[in-house]
């Protein structure tokens, strides 16, 4: 249970921090101009937050989990990125097949994005887990 909190903080801090960076700077050049007026002024903070701790808690399930039993750090990477692939790809081609100002270029960018945050985030959980394996923290 503790190797599962431990990846899921870690998780939880690299895919903040870089999807993060990914909105301020993709909201105004990639998804403002197709989208426009279906965008809110204010964000509705409860599904977002939902998302935010449901969705590493599924990567560190199925994909962290049993990489770590694996001992490969690659399988965490694949593994993530593979289920990111999945989940953004639910997003974004139901949006794009039934959204009119959903974009292809938004489609392709926000699936390239989804797979990797998604095996950036369970590959560098990996490393922290392992890390503190290593420093007798778990």
């Amino acid at each position: 249970m503790m190797t599962f909190l431990a990846g899921y903080l870690v998780f939880l801090v690299i895919f903040g921090v870089v999807d993060l960076i990914w909105l301020s700077i993709m909201a105004g050049s990639l998804y403002r101009p197709a989208l426009g007026d279906m965008l809110l002024d204010k964000i509705r903070w409860a599904p977002a937050l939902l998302f935010y701790f449901a969705f590493p808690a599924g990567l560190v399930h199925f994909a962290l989990m049993p990489a770590l039993q694996a001992g490969s750090p690659s399988a965490a990477f694949a593994n993530g990125a593979l289920l990111g692939l999945l989940a953004y790809g639910t997003y974004d081609l139901t949006n794009y097949a039934t959204l009119r100002p959903w974009t292809l270029k938004i489609t392709l960018a926000d699936l390239a994005y989804g797979t990797f945050v998604a095996g950036l985030s369970t590959a560098g959980a990996y490393a922290g887990v392992r890390l503190m394996v290593g420093w007798g923290w778990l």
